[in-house]
């Protein structure tokens, strides 16, 4: 398993549809996941920090599970079959440790609103993600600009 972080939101190019980059703590992968676009605003909000009058989903989660004093562990991005990537939450409460099955998507924005970590399998970062070592140098800062132009507003447009 690898530790990855959020890194942004924006659009995919060729689909126009919201896409997620995670990016490993060492900054040396990066993994794009296309998501919808209400989970891409609810990752957004958690990234802005932003307030909203009324709890979304995600916030009426993160109640939940602290009024059920149960603490979410850790986000597991563990499977990719058909271009779909398969996720699972792993959940603490009274000692013992259970698992969620998730959207990426939902496991993300959860995890952003709860601090907990987001790992994803070794399989899937060394099948799935773009290394800046086995791309050109010029690729690498052509992709680096696009991230670093991205914005979670952009995926509104």
């Amino acid at each position: 398993m690898r530790q990855m972080k959020v890194d942004k939101l924006g659009i995919d190019l060729l689909t126009h549809d919201p896409v997620v980059i995670l990016k490993d703590v060492d900054g040396q992968r990066f993994l794009p996941i296309l998501i919808g676009p209400f989970e891409a605003t609810a990752i957004a909000l958690a990234l802005e920090g932003a307030q909203v009058p009324r709890p979304l989903t995600h916030d009426l989660i993160r109640t939940i599970f602290e009024t059920l004093e149960a603490r979410l562990e850790q986000v597991v991005i563990h499977d990719i079959r058909e271009s779909t990537f398969f996720a699972k939450l792993v959940v603490r409460k009274n000692g013992e440790l259970q698992e969620v099955d998730t959207r990426p998507s939902d496991g993300i924005a959860l995890a952003l609103r709860m601090s907990a970590p987001i790992y994803v399998s070794d399989k899937i970062v060394l099948e799935e993600s773009i290394s800046s070592e086995k791309t050109g140098e010029a690729d690498i800062e052509k992709f680096k600009k696009f991230i670093e132009d991205l914005k979670p507003s952009d995926f509104n447009r």
